[in-house]
């Protein structure tokens, strides 16, 4: 089963969160979050540094990431791991192929015909904003 993942990064005020405009299928035209293929034998959490970091130059010491839930399509044969972090300081975003934006949190992030997953976004934001004040301490 293809393991891939997407990063949730707020900016250090958490007023803003980083996504990507796809260029490219799936989901070409939409906004979605970083993130990418998790490879064989790699752990989660290096996985998500590491595309984190290729995605946009966030880099693993500029902010700290937490498991927040995955995703299991077995039609596709494929899961997504979610992660979450908060920048601990102002970086200068680098972009690998698809252009970076920071978005307002006052979006209907549940919106197909502008955000990528028919729904993920909305939901993992949804997660985000139950957890953020408990365990993920954002």
């Amino acid at each position: 089963m293809q393991g891939y993942n997407v990063i949730v990064v707020f900016n250090k005020e958490l007023d803003r969160m980083l996504m990507c405009r796809r260029v490219k299928e799936p989901y070409k035209g939409l906004s979605n979050f970083v993130g990418g293929k998790i490879e064989i034998g790699e752990d989660g959490y290096a996985a998500a540094y590491r595309e984190m970091t290729e995605e946009s130059g966030v880099a693993a010491d500029d902010i700290k990431l937490t498991h927040l839930v995955d995703f299991t399509y077995p039609l596709d044969n494929c899961y997504v791991e979610v992660y979450v972090g908060r920048l601990n300081k102002d970086v200068v975003l680098k972009e690998e192929k698809h252009p970076l934006y920071w978005s307002e949190l006052d979006k209907n992030f549940f919106d197909s015909s502008q955000y990528a997953g028919y729904g993920n976004i909305g939901h993992i934001m949804e997660l985000i904003w139950l957890y953020k004040d408990h365990q993920l301490k954002l």
